[in-house]
């Protein structure tokens, strides 16, 4: 699945930016040992994993928001009233500020229920959610890391300023890179579901 292999793409720089991370904050650790070629070379390789995630941040954004738009669209077939917003903020609900840290939450919530198959004499069938919560902690606590960060290395005016930003950039790549990863297990266990709800029916088989 596209969504998934985009996704995996992002992690990849994400876990080139850990890299480049470790490398920074040795040599700002102790810059007056360094070579201004070793310096250079550590803020040029920062550099370029920041570029590399922005970049491989991009597609994956767009064919995931069009994946979970599509999902969306299924949950109404299979349970038309379980999903409380209409299929349109899917797409819109991630562009609205502040609200986007927790509309698409709230949505895939409701597509993952509506999209459980229902026990065999007809009950409802709870399906943990584990997969949607575990992944969007893991987002929306790498976004909060990310401004702190960026704020923190903006202002910083000394190496163990700069250090201090550095690691906190580290411990939000390391988010990130949890965070593609759930994102992988989540996509691909919902589009899982609905597709066996959809080939065998609303009943659960087990």
């Amino acid at each position: 699945m596209a969504t998934s292999v985009l996704l995996g793409v992002a992690a990849a720089t994400d876990a080139f930016a850990l890299y480049a991370g470790v490398v920074r904050h040795r040599v700002t650790g102790d810059l007056l040992a360094r070579s201004s070629d070793e310096i250079n070379r550590a803020d040029d390789l920062y550099d370029v994993a920041g570029t590399a995630q922005m970049v491989a941040v991009a597609a994956p954004a767009v064919v995931f928001i069009i994946w979970f738009h599509r999902v969306r669209s299924n949950a109404d077939v299979f349970a038309q009233d379980v999903c409380t917003r209409s299929r349109g903020w899917a797409v819109g609900g991630w562009f609205v500020p502040l609200g986007n840290c927790w509309i698409p939450y709230t949505i895939a919530r409701e597509i993952w229920t509506a999209s459980a198959q229902r026990a065999p004499d007809g009950s409802w069938r709870e399906v943990s959610a584990a997969p949607v919560k575990r992944w969007w902690v893991m987002w929306v606590t790498a976004l909060v890391l990310l401004r702190v960060g960026s704020t923190m290395q903006n202002h910083a005016h000394s190496p163990a300023a700069l250090q201090r930003a550095t690691d906190v950039m580290f411990v939000c790549d390391l988010l990130m890179l949890t965070a593609a990863v759930l994102a992988i297990v989540f996509v691909r266990k919902l589009t899982a579901m609905q597709h066996t709800k959809a080939v065998q029916g609303p009943l659960a088989t087990v």
